[in-house]
């Protein structure tokens, strides 16, 4: 089961951005009061919420481990202990992650834009930290020339790590299969490729990375202390800090997600028998049945597993099988034979531990739909606890990337030219509507183009079922 999304289509369709604008008004009451007024004050919205309820032991739980996740990646990225402990403490008194880019340098448009958008909340709410989860279970390349291999600069497309395209177009980069380092190189593969990159070069670190996620994350750090405010600090997480999350609760003597999950829990199958319910319905597409609850990885290489007879098996001519169970799953995970699926993380970092997600076009909708599988699923097992917790959640999951429609093609020579605040300032001051442009994600996608059709005949509505726990 693979809950990543596709890439949306970028060839426009008949659906209008006033359409969309109702559909999105239609689904996300919080979205449709803030059209006119400043972005500042959406941003605000969204980064302020009610604490950390407490009183369920799984969401208990399922909190202190992440803030023992968020605390282990606080000292690593060099924060002290009580730097580190105020980090996971955030989360208690405002349970937010950003979760929208993937695993991209700062200064590529689509992160860039997002975090100035992360700015304002944190800066409108005091927060001193910004937390925010990057996938890194994607390819060098999401599109062409573009995606955390590629940046533009000088209006030229420029080769992050000085890959040959054949890499670039099979590895994940959160894989540990060679060394990586720094290049911004052009067409002559053996220099940076133009004035700015090789003023960028100069702020990257120059030392070799394990992965291309491990040096995207260090590289960000550098750019944050260039660039961006000395408060909030920058806390980046990936899908190895997930990994190890993951591994932490199915090593936990007696966690709630150890024992529901495998054996006589039935939750695993009930939640894959919940997705494929799901897809049968007018919901179809938004979840996608590619990898049950984890992918395998080897030689830098992602591979779907799927589960059965207590097995997850790969597809012939993958490594072996591997046991469905605590222990096996949890030595995979920290030898990074095996990584969450997006479902999974999204599991253990926001679903159970009751943290709000800020994402995209398509996580507004699929991360509701995960919600309803995972109650779903806790209904068939009588968990009825966790589901009344799950039920009182207030906007677990918002509209917070891409919001900020991209004005400059190239964010460094605009950091170069304007200072932050500036920069801040000038954005948060539009409305909404006129931040977010034509809505760009949104047109041109067959999925929102078919559910702003769905809602209009009233096949799809407010109140439908799947969209309880929105």
């Amino acid at each position: 089961m693979d809950t990543s999304p596709p890439a949306a289509h970028s060839q426009r369709t008949d659906v209008t951005v006033a359409s969309l604008k109702e559909t999105l008004s239609h689904l996300f009451p919080q979205v449709d009061q803030h059209w006119a007024k400043p972005l500042d004050a959406y941003a605000s919205a969204v980064y302020r919420i009610g604490g950390h309820r407490t009183g369920c032991s799984a969401r208990d739980e399922a909190m202190a481990l992440l803030q023992n996740s968020i605390e282990r990646a606080a000292l690593r990225m060099g924060a002290t202990s009580q730097e580190a402990k105020q980090c996971s403490q955030q989360l208690v008194a405002a349970p937010v992650i950003q979760t929208g880019p993937h695993c991209h340098l700062l200064v590529e448009p689509d992160a860039f834009y997002t975090h100035l958008f992360s700015l304002l909340g944190l800066r409108a709410n005091d927060l001193p930290w910004h937390i925010w989860y990057s996938a890194s279970t994607v390819k060098f390349i999401e599109k062409p020339n573009k995606g955390p291999g590629w940046l533009s600069l000088d209006g030229e497309p420029v080769n992050v790590f000085g890959l040959p395209r054949r890499l670039m177009d099979s590895y994940s980069i959160c894989g540990l299969n060679a060394h990586y380092t720094f290049k911004l190189t052009g067409n002559t593969k053996d220099a940076p490729a133009n004035p700015s990159a090789v003023r960028l070069n100069a702020l990257l670190p120059q030392g070799e990375f394990a992965s291309a996620a491990d040096a995207i994350k260090a590289g960000n750090q550098a750019l944050w202390k260039w660039a961006f405010p000395a408060q909030p600090r920058l806390l980046q997480l990936d899908d190895t800090d997930m990994a190890d999350l993951v591994a932490d609760h199915l090593e936990s003597p007696g966690s709630w997600l150890s024992r529901q999950l495998f054996g006589n829990g039935m939750l695993a199958a009930a939640i894959l028998e919940a997705i494929d319910e799901l897809n049968a319905g007018p919901w179809a597409g938004w979840i996608r049945s590619t990898t049950d609850f984890f992918w395998g990885l080897a030689n830098g290489k992602l591979f779907p597993l799927q589960l059965g007879n207590l097995m997850l098996t790969p597809r012939p001519g993958k490594e072996r099988e591997l046991q469905f169970e605590p222990a096996a799953l949890a030595a995979a995970l920290r030898r990074r034979e095996i990584i969450p699926n997006l479902f999974t993380t999204f599991l253990v970092a926001s679903i159970l531990p009751g943290i709000r997600v800020l994402g995209g076009c398509r996580q507004t909708v699929y991360y509701p739909l995960m919600r309803h599988v995972f109650s779903s699923a806790l209904r068939q097992i009588g968990a009825q606890d966790l589901l009344e917790t799950l039920g009182a959640d207030v906007c677990p999951g918002v509209w917070g990337h891409r919001v900020l429609k991209p004005v400059a093609p190239s964010p460094f020579r605009e950091l170069e030219s304007s200072p932050l605040p500036h920069l801040l300032n000038m954005y948060g001051s539009q409305s909404l509507q006129q931040a977010c442009g034509g809505l760009e994600n949104f047109v041109g996608d067959p999925l929102w183009e078919t559910l702003a059709r769905q809602i209009a005949d009233g096949t799809v509505r407010a109140g439908s079922p799947e969209w309880k726990f929105a």
